[in-house]
């Protein structure tokens, strides 16, 4: 069996390996470090939870050691562009675990956050720039970041920044880095999309991949419950307290269904934090850190927020409710069974979801057992399952009539269009004009 060892990586990263536990590296590790560490570029894909990080990070480091410092202190010699924060948080911490024993400065940087401290933090130079695609653009467009000297540029889960429309902001920031590079691209699923901006963007690159497209992990137990809409929220506490689970990462469709629930677990007597991108950074570091030192029992997310969640055991994921884009559902369920552990994963299925199951089912190529809990059977399932269409449809057509009933927003009654948020009064130019509405959109967006 490979070691680290043997992959030829330098004795100061090897001893950080072997702080952390680690003899033999992953499948995906020990086909791409080699490649990395020759300075090819690298198109790698591999189930969530295979060691992908430690896969770039290791080699990363190693080349960075053997090869001359840059000649300006302030160039960023590696760029790792991630998809979310909690994501590049994880990124960066695996960073500083593997380089303790090196020479080496890493800086993370993301929206929601003040930008000063980033900005003053960059003039003091950096080796290795973990960052989300919007805020690096906003520090790239104030020339407060140098890509000039970049050596290496990685886009870790490049089909969640896809996903999430990121791809402009990658290409503008594609024009602040040199074109002799070395480029990696770590992808959790290897869709057409992603082989075409690998075109793009990688020269030459080696194929690394270590699992057929859009599979799920081996030692995941996966099963189904049918139920009602209106008994998830029973279903899932009786589940909870039935197997005394004691730390279970539930997925919702919404910020406000993960509040909601959240609120409902409390009251049942479970500990639970909701995370999601209305939630200030810090309360999102605060939930995922009780939901890691198990203080808190269940963390109800949303799918962006639930990326660079990297718990090592966790051994319960509930879907609370299916996602509309079946991949959604192999990045999720890749929350448990990571790095060789065994994993369970749940779905809450009400009549309206039947056809998204169908969906999940056919892209991962495996049929997942439905089971009924005695007490929770649905009312609601008849012979005939809705289509996907006509659930869609009969969303957007609640969701019009919910709009309708609600009627206009109302104005504050300072005059002023503060509260709910309508606005009455006099609109202010600088600041109601649909381009600075635009860059509010934008802001939004990037935090």
């Amino acid at each position: 069996m490979t070691t680290f060892a043997d992959l030829g990586l330098s004795d100061p990263i090897l001893k950080a390996v072997t702080d952390k536990g680690y003899t033999n590296p992953s499948p995906i590790q020990e086909k791409a470090i080699p490649s990395v560490m020759e300075g090819k570029d690298v198109l790698a894909a591999a189930q969530t939870g295979t060691g992908k990080t430690a896969g770039f990070t290791l080699p990363i480091l190693h080349r960075l050691t053997e090869k001359t410092k840059r000649v300006d202190r302030r160039a960023v010699r590696t760029l790792i562009l991630t998809p979310t924060r909690e994501l590049a948080s994880q990124i960066k911490k695996n960073i500083e675990d593997y380089s303790v024993h090196l020479d080496m400065t890493s800086l993370v940087v993301f929206g929601g956050v003040k930008i000063n401290p980033q900005i003053s933090k960059l003039k003091q130079g950096v080796d290795i720039l973990v960052a989300t695609p919007g805020r690096l653009l906003d520090l790239c467009q104030q020339r407060a970041c140098d890509l000039s000297q970049l050596e290496i540029l990685v886009l870790d889960e490049a089909d969640r920044m896809l996903d999430m429309g990121f791809i402009n902001d990658i290409k503008k920031i594609m024009k602040y880095v040199p074109q002799k590079r070395q480029t990696l691209l770590f992808s959790a699923t290897f869709s057409n999309e992603i082989k075409t901006i690998a075109k793009q963007f990688l020269n030459n690159p080696v194929l690394v991949e270590v699992a057929a497209q859009n599979t799920t992990a081996e030692r995941v137990e996966q099963r189904a419950y049918k139920c009602d809409q209106a008994s998830k929220p029973e279903l899932a506490i009786h589940l909870i307290q039935q197997g005394n689970w004691d730390q279970v990462l539930i997925f919702t469709k919404t910020k406000h269904g993960a509040n909601r629930l959240s609120d409902r677990l409390q009251k049942a007597g479970i500990t639970s934090s909701a995370i999601h991108g209305n939630k200030s950074q810090g309360a999102r570091e605060r939930a995922l850190q009780g939901f890691k030192d198990k203080t808190v029992r269940v963390l109800c997310a949303t799918d962006i927020a639930a990326r660079g969640i990297d718990i090592a055991h966790l051994p319960h994921v509930i879907n609370y409710e299916l996602p509309n884009v079946p991949a959604d559902y192999v990045h999720r369920i890749g929350r448990t069974g990571r790095a060789g552990q065994s994993g369970e994963a749940l779905s809450l299925v009400c009549n309206n979801e039947r056809a998204f199951l169908v969906q999940i089912e056919k892209l991962i190529s495996q049929k997942i057992p439905m089971h009924t809990e005695e007490g929770y059977e649905p009312d609601l399932w008849p012979d005939r399952m809705p289509s996907a269409a006509e659930v869609t449809k009969a969303d957007a057509r609640r969701k019009q009539e919910a709009r309708q009933q609600r009627g206009p927003r109302r104005p504050s009654n300072n005059g002023r269009g503060g509260g709910g948020g309508g606005g009455g009064g006099k609109p202010n130019s600088k600041t109601d004009s649909p381009a600075s509405r635009r860059r509010s959109s934008t802001r939004r967006r990037r935090s």
